[in-house]
């Protein structure tokens, strides 16, 4: 059983939620694109964990974690969080957390290059997390890139920092202006915060399919969701890699194996980080209830997230990018509070309406059609039933499930574990 999670929207979903609560009934859990720069925040009866880089299925001990070739990986950040895990209790070895030899590191001066960039463009930044993703995965295309297999071999890695190192100041420091990128201190960072990972590393793709071939059950976590694919959403304003379920396989590096269920996952309302078009945005006092209400702020980062009611039109788009088979609609509780509950049926596009997600100016002039729903006005946090549910927020979730076309199988009532319902 081959099966992806996948974001629907902008990312922020809760997939991590959801991953923790279904790797139950999996084998492998496996990351397959993007850095540290988001967040899967995932509470159970051990804690609150906020994990950027690796797998939510970590959080179980009978689950083999893998961290495929297409991530690209912070070294110094990954050891931090796999401290802050220990120091909470979880157990991290060479058995239940594997690192493909492919994947490639996110050096502190690809960190260095986001910030300076974002910092030129001013006004006109794409609101990157400065994580330093977007200058790693062009040097991966540039085929300028450190992969974690090389850290098997430092020492032979001198000539080539060197002359990586060399390449990078005619941007940093002749562009930037900023303090030389020097090749001892490349070799000093691989050495300090890449030997401890070591024993991680390994040609995962192998092991995936062997681990296939012999009927284990396999899940794909991505990272942000269908809006910020590089190919498919919201370019410019997108991630650097393919969030979509469709790249899963490649990124986890067994390309040749075919997906059998796509969960797609999306809030019961929007949410966004990061600048963009966002037609369905809310100001004021409704923005502020709603973001208290959810906790909106990103897990990485700590911003304040941009917030509106549910979209059907990005999530339709969302639904058919991920090819999604079933859907979990997540945080329904926190609507709890609101009397009359927005929704987004279509745009209105210089006078017209508009059913199908646009791209470009079209995107950038859309504006929101609204129809509103009755709140249910209680607290819902102890349903596990879905006819438990009150009924204006049983009407809610069927409107939902129609305008997005797909099927909701699963309502997530609480950040808890067991705060979720299956939908029969």
């Amino acid at each position: 059983m081959l099966t992806a999670i996948a974001g629907i929207n902008w990312g922020d979903e809760g997939k991590g939620r959801m991953v923790d609560l279904l790797s139950e009934d999996y084998d492998i859990v496996v990351r397959y694109q993007g850095g540290n720069n988001a967040g899967h925040t995932v509470v159970n009866e051990r804690g609150k964990f906020i994990l950027n880089l690796l797998p939510s299925g970590i959080l179980r001990t009978t689950t083999v974690n893998v961290m495929g070739n297409g991530m690209v990986i912070d070294l110094k950040h990954l050891c931090e969080e796999i401290g802050r895990l220990r120091d909470g209790g979880i157990e991290i070895t060479p058995e239940n957390l594997k690192i493909s030899d492919r994947a490639v590191i996110c050096m502190p001066y690809h960190v260095r290059m986001d910030c300076l960039e974002e910092e030129r463009l001013a006004d006109k930044k794409f609101g990157s997390t400065r994580r330093g993703i977007a200058p790693v995965y062009a040097d991966k295309y540039y085929k300028k890139a450190f992969r974690m297999g090389d850290l098997r071999n430092i020492a032979a890695l001198a000539s080539k920092a060197d002359s990586i190192a060399e390449w990078k100041n005619l941007t940093v420091a002749s562009g930037y202006g900023d303090t030389p990128v020097k090749g001892e201190d490349i070799i000093a960072y691989l050495q300090e915060y890449g030997t401890p990972l070591l024993p991680h590393v390994c040609d995962t793709g192998l092991y995936l399919h062997n681990a296939n071939e012999q009927g284990k059950k396999i899940m794909f976590e991505a990272q942000l969701g269908a809006l910020r694919d590089i190919d498919f959403g919201i370019y410019p304003y997108t991630s650097s890699s393919n969030t979509i379920a469709g790249y899963a396989p490649v990124g986890a590096g067994v390309p040749g194996l075919k997906l059998d269920c796509v969960i797609g996952i999306m809030k019961a309302y929007s949410s966004c980080v990061g600048e963009g078009p966002f037609t369905c945005e809310m100001f004021g006092d409704e923005a502020h209830k709603l973001r208290e209400a959810g906790g909106e702020y990103g897990a990485a980062t700590g911003r304040p997230r941009r917030v509106g009611g549910f979209d059907a039109v990005a999530s339709r788009y969302g639904v058919r990018m991920q090819g999604a088979d079933v859907l979990a609609l997540t945080k329904m509780d926190v609507l709890s509070c609101f009397d009359k509950i927005p929704v987004c049926v279509a745009y209105k596009v210089d006078g017209e309406l508009v059913y199908d997600f646009p791209v470009g100016e079209a995107l950038d002039k859309a504006e929101p059609v609204y129809e509103y729903y009755e709140g249910w006005g209680c607290d819902i946090s102890g349903c596990r039933k879905f006819d438990e549910l009150p009924e204006a927020a049983q009407a809610y979730v069927r409107k939902i499930e129609e305008l997005s076309g797909c099927r909701i199988g699963y309502v997530s009532v609480g950040a808890g574990r067991e705060q979720y319902i299956v939908c029969e």
